[in-house]
């Protein structure tokens, strides 16, 4: 069993630096909704997902590409970016809609996140979703893992570290070895403390009633669907693609 001190949790994107990741297993996590939606449109078909950190970025990978082949996708503080095909609803990305297609996303928390792992030796994007395929990874990689909790800008949230303490639960079978390091001790806690109603905290938490008046009711509860789709969305040649196919 991987031995935990080499398991940590950084809880946003602003609290970790691009340094502290070379090297390492990258796990992005952001419930609400980035990662979310990355699982479910992988799960249904979409070719590749192209994680950029601002709108310019996206305009100009699309300009490379043929109109057919790509859907502009995402939000800038939970609403959809005017004259984008998709927000980032993962309610949104159904079969008919992204199979076989290129997205091209940015969020406000989410893809940053992923663009400042690039150093990582491997990127994975997890949620409860997804979450089997993404603790079957855990147990096979043989370097540190880092959980990286996408936050609200800057801030804890609830419901990323809520998912990051489930994998670490579930990594060790519930039992937190002495040896855990704080990150990983924090997570774990909230789980054990939360885990039993994942649905109720995540819809009492601060982000998802910042989102409430946003985005569409079921969004909440289909994030905390665990273990839905059986995908492995992960980095190759800076695009995101189903490494479990």
């Amino acid at each position: 069993m991987k031995d935990l001190q080499t398991v940590d949790v950084f809880f946003s994107v602003q609290s970790f630096s691009e340094e502290a990741i070379r090297g390492k297993t990258a796990i992005i996590i952001d419930i609400l909704r980035a990662s979310s939606s990355i699982v479910t449109a992988i799960s249904n078909g979409a070719k590749k997902v192209i994680a950029v950190e601002d709108m310019s970025d996206a305009v100009k990978i699309a300009h490379t590409m043929d109109p057919n082949d790509y859907l502009l996708c995402g939000e800038k503080n939970g609403v959809k970016i005017e004259g984008y095909q998709l927000g980032n609803s993962p309610l949104e990305y159904s079969r008919e809609v992204v199979e076989g297609r290129t997205l091209i996303l940015n969020t406000t928390n989410g893809t940053k996140a992923i663009k400042k792992s690039t150093l990582a030796q491997q990127i994975y994007v997890g949620a409860f979703l997804n979450q089997k395929s993404i603790l079957d990874v855990m147990k096979q990689v043989d370097n540190e893992i880092v959980l990286v909790c996408s936050g609200w800008e800057g801030r804890l949230a609830l419901e990323d570290t809520l998912f990051a303490g489930s994998l670490v639960y579930h990594l060790f079978n519930g039992k937190l070895p002495d040896t855990a390091k704080d990150g990983a001790k924090v997570a774990f806690g909230l789980y054990e403390k939360f885990g039993d109603d994942l649905a109720g905290a995540i819809r009492g938490s601060d982000h998802a009633k910042r989102l409430s008046e946003l985005v569409p009711e079921g969004d909440v509860p289909f994030c905390c669907d665990v273990d839905k789709f059986n995908v492995l969305p992960g980095m190759k040649d800076g695009i995101l693609t189903d490494l479990n196919g």
